[in-house]
């Protein structure tokens, strides 16, 4: 299903500040070599994410799935000067990739782990400011969960693919990945430790603030 008109998306593309020389390089980078180029967040919508961060002025970020290093690096750009933003990333080669581009951008302040979200994250002791999720769609849930109590007061959790391209939309929601993220969508919009928005940006992105 196609969710945005793709002349309103070029539209907001060329309406939108441009990517630093790094960033643009992985978005280049990423659709030219991966077979799942869609996973990247984009243009527009990284932009968005850097704005965001650049908001709350975090000192401790998490982010559920790597990919190729593009989003860590966006909402980095928010991080407090003394901050740190762990992300994880369950595939070595896509962790390879953005452990490279890590270091091209200079970014110290960033901590790459490899393997199971749901193993590292009660690992990391830590409190969290942002929280940003994009990743295996049947865990969300489990994620939200698992990282909820330990965002500060006030603190964000950012879900992506919340619209999962436009299957959450039917009538009757079919496939796994789609059925995951309807509940997780249900799950939210019924908690009320959380005021929500669900933005209409790419392929949908939940805002969740901690009361």
């Amino acid at each position: 299903m196609e969710l945005v008109n793709p002349v309103a998306e070029q539209y907001a593309r060329h309406h939108t500040s441009p990517l630093d020389p790094v960033l643009q390089e992985i978005e280049a980078f990423t659709l030219a070599n991966h077979p799942h180029a869609h996973m990247l967040s984009g243009h527009v919508q990284g932009k968005l994410l850097e704005m965001i961060s650049c908001l709350v002025s975090p000192e401790s970020i998490l982010e559920i799935g790597t990919f190729t290093g593009f989003s860590a690096l966006c909402l980095a750009k928010g991080l407090r000067d003394t901050g740190t933003l762990h992300t994880i990333e369950l595939r070595p080669d896509d962790a390879d990739t953005a452990d490279r581009f890590f270091r091209k951008a200079g970014e110290s302040r960033i901590r790459l782990h490899v393997g199971d979200a749901l193993q590292i994250i009660p690992a990391l002791h830590c409190d969290w400011d942002l929280v940003f999720i994009d990743a295996d769609k049947v865990n969300y849930i489990p994620y939200y969960e698992l990282t909820l109590p330990r965002v500060k007061k006030g603190g964000w959790i950012l879900a992506d693919n919340v619209f999962f391209h436009g299957e959450v939309l039917e009538e009757n929601v079919k496939g796994k990945n789609a059925k995951a993220i309807a509940a997780f969508n249900d799950h939210v919009r019924q908690d009320d430790r959380v005021q929500k928005v669900l933005l209409t940006v790419r392929d949908g992105l939940l805002l969740v603030q901690k009361k």
